[in-house]
Order: C-alpha cells, then structure tokens, then sequence
C-alpha cells in the first residue's frame, strides 16, 4: 500500500522537515510513496531545504539512496554543502513553521486547501497544517 511521508515537524539534530525529504526519496524507491507526492519531490520546501544546506538534490538523492541513517546524510550535508549552527537551525524551524500564513505562500495554501477539501477549515494556517491535514494527521 502506498502511503505519506512522515510528518514535516519531525527533527533530525534539531532540522525539521529533513527527514520527511529523505523518507520521500526512500518511499519513491521502494514503490511506497503515494503517487501525488512525486510530481514536486525536488520542489517547495525540499528545494528550500537543499538550498539552505547548499547540496543538490539529485546528488542528495544519489547519497541517500547509497544507505545510511538520517543524522549520517544530515552530516553528510553539512560536509557537502555547509554545517548549521543553532541560529540556523532556529530560524530555519521558525521559517518553515509558518510557511502560508500572510506571506508568499498564502494563495497557494488556500489552493491546497481548496483542491483538497479542506476550503472551510480556518484553523490550516500554514503549509505544515495543509500536510498534517491532508496526510490524514489532524
């Protein structure tokens, strides 16, 4: 059966939204991830997140199907592209955390929204809120 990746808000070394990108790349792989996800693996915030550690997300995606735990691609990353500190890492969680509530996002969550028959729900205020929802998590 194929499913959803795990939840955005979970943390690898204290990186959210990491390990969902590599349980995409993994699930897509084994056959495992639901069809509507591999249209944008690559895009939205797995761009974001390969951009803010400076790796590329092919060759990402190469590394992590090469094998290993989630906090050994993490370091990895941060080998590659450039190690985070604890300023980083907060500013990213908060970032992401927010995406879609009065910013840049906001129309395309109100898509989301809409093309998932979520319209009428006012507490999806944020991308990470779409994804619980539409994931069936909330």
């Amino acid at each position: 059966m194929k499913s959803v990746p795990l939840a955005p808000n979970l943390e690898t070394e204290g990186m959210m939204y990491f390990a969902r990108m590599l349980d995409k790349i993994r699930k897509k792989a084994s056959g495992e991830l639901r069809e509507d996800f591999v249209p944008r693996m690559g895009e939205g915030f797995d761009a974001l997140c390969c951009g803010f550690l400076r790796v590329d997300y092919p060759t990402l995606t190469e590394r992590v199907l090469a094998g290993g735990t989630d906090e050994e691609i993490l370091q990895w990353c941060f080998d590659e592209g450039r190690k985070l500190d604890t300023s980083d890492l907060m500013i990213w969680n908060n970032y992401l955390q927010k995406v879609g509530w009065r910013d840049f996002a906001s129309e395309r969550l109100k898509e989301f929204k809409e093309e998932g028959g979520f319209a009428d729900r006012d507490d999806i205020d944020t991308i990470f809120a779409f994804m619980d929802a539409d994931e069936g998590r909330s």
